[in-house]
């Protein structure tokens, strides 16, 4: 009888783990997305939605017309005109992703809006398949050994005399600076690169308050000092379209997208000016974030796909789609920035930017406020839309008090 019961017991907790294991392996299909109540899940559902109440209550309170938003605050720096796509932004929008269902949303979240500097997570991760391929030998390289001199497209047939003599192709690393840069350094934005590509000059985003610093400082050596600046984002953007030799949109669909089911409505554009002559074609160069407009247009499952992807260490089911090795990277931070490792992977160091949660917490940001938190320790991605910057740790407090009932 007794080691009946101890069978009958035995049997049950593999049953459980067996259930639990399932449940932590779930991953969505392509077009479908499998919800659970929170209740279902040993949440508090009554805290969730108190939760959802809460990230609604703080909407930015930037304008709507993201063109408006720019001129009110980007735009106002030197050379800040915009060159690429604004929106109209929709309501604010959310989803709680527990154990891979989703357990909660709000607003639009079929909605495709800017995602403004998460386009860096996108942009990081075409990097780190291409040196997961082979494309890059090591993110120590020198990045110009791997960029040519490039030929812009749309340019005048015929040159002007004032224009004899000059360079006709641009050389984004040919400074005696700029030589010494490598990959990991663009990726931590520690490059301090110096120079102007689509009319954006290095030291106009986010300018020094004293002008005088702006054309004559000495330059810091890379990985020395971090900078985070959109004009060597997209640098790194047009070097990975040099390795790539295919646009990145073509890559990140085929080697990430595609894979974790996301939808067909996403968009990742450029600038007006942004595009070159490559093998022939005329290619877009893409940005890495909204800055001047442009960048990741997408929906709130997208972003949370993405989540879930990096939640489980770049793994999608039974495929490693980024490698171990790379998530590794992207979480470890340096001495010039303790709380930013890969662009645009923020972390928890010291719990500084998420008080509420653990150090293992990390998340992609934008601004609007974009946000993609991810959670190891809870199995827990959430993501929200057009919350104010100030209240984002505010909402994972409150989703982390569902979950003691």
């Amino acid at each position: 009888m007794k080691y009946l019961i101890l069978t009958f017991i035995f049997l049950v907790k593999i049953q459980v783990n067996a259930q639990k294991k399932a449940i932590e392996q779930y991953f969505p299909t392509y077009n479908e997305w499998q919800q659970k109540k929170p209740f279902d899940l040993g949440l508090n559902g009554t805290k969730i939605e108190e939760a959802i109440s809460f990230a609604i209550a703080n909407e930015s309170r930037n304008p709507r017309n993201m063109e408006v938003s720019h001129y009110q605050s980007f735009g106002k720096e030197p050379f800040g005109i915009g060159i690429g796509p604004f929106t109209e932004r929709g309501e604010p929008t959310g989803l709680i992703i527990y154990k891979g269902y989703i357990i909660a949303q709000w607003g639009e979240p079929e909605r495709c809006d800017m995602t403004h500097s998460v386009t860096k997570s996108f942009l990081s991760s075409v990097v780190g398949i291409a040196l997961d391929r082979g494309l890059i030998k090591s993110v120590n390289d020198t990045v110009a050994n791997y960029v040519p001199p490039i030929e812009l497209h749309g340019e005048p047939v015929n040159r002007s005399a004032d224009d004899f003599g000059k360079p006709e192709l641009l050389q984004l690393f040919n400074t005696p600076h700029n030589k010494t840069i490598t990959w990991d350094a663009l990726l931590r934005q520690t490059s301090d690169w110096e120079g102007t590509l689509w009319g954006k000059p290095d030291w106009a985003d986010r300018p020094d308050k004293d002008a005088s610093q702006w054309l004559n400082r000495p330059r810091h050596k890379q990985g020395e000092v971090y900078e985070y600046n959109d004009v060597r984002v997209n640098v790194l953007s047009l070097a990975a379209l040099s390795v790539w030799r295919k646009p990145l949109p073509q890559v990140l669909r085929e080697n990430l997208m595609d894979k974790i089911g996301a939808s067909n409505t996403w968009r990742w554009t450029g600038y007006r000016n942004s595009w070159i002559v490559l093998d022939g074609q005329a290619i877009q160069s893409v940005s890495g974030g909204g800055h001047w407009g442009g960048g990741m247009f997408i929906n709130a499952y997208d972003m949370a796909r993405f989540g879930l992807l990096t939640l489980n260490r770049g793994k999608w089911k039974e495929e490693q789609i980024l490698s171990e090795d790379w998530i590794r990277k992207a979480l470890t931070p340096t001495s010039s920035e303790p709380t930013y490792g890969y662009m645009n992977w923020f972390l928890n160091t010291d719990k500084k930017l998420f008080p509420s949660a653990n150090v293992s917490a990390f998340c992609h940001i934008g601004n609007g406020t974009n946000m993609v938190f991810v959670d190891p320790d809870h199995d827990l991605v959430i993501v929200s839309r057009w919350i104010n910057n100030n209240n984002t740790d505010g909402l994972v407090k409150k989703v982390f008090e569902a979950f003691n009932k």
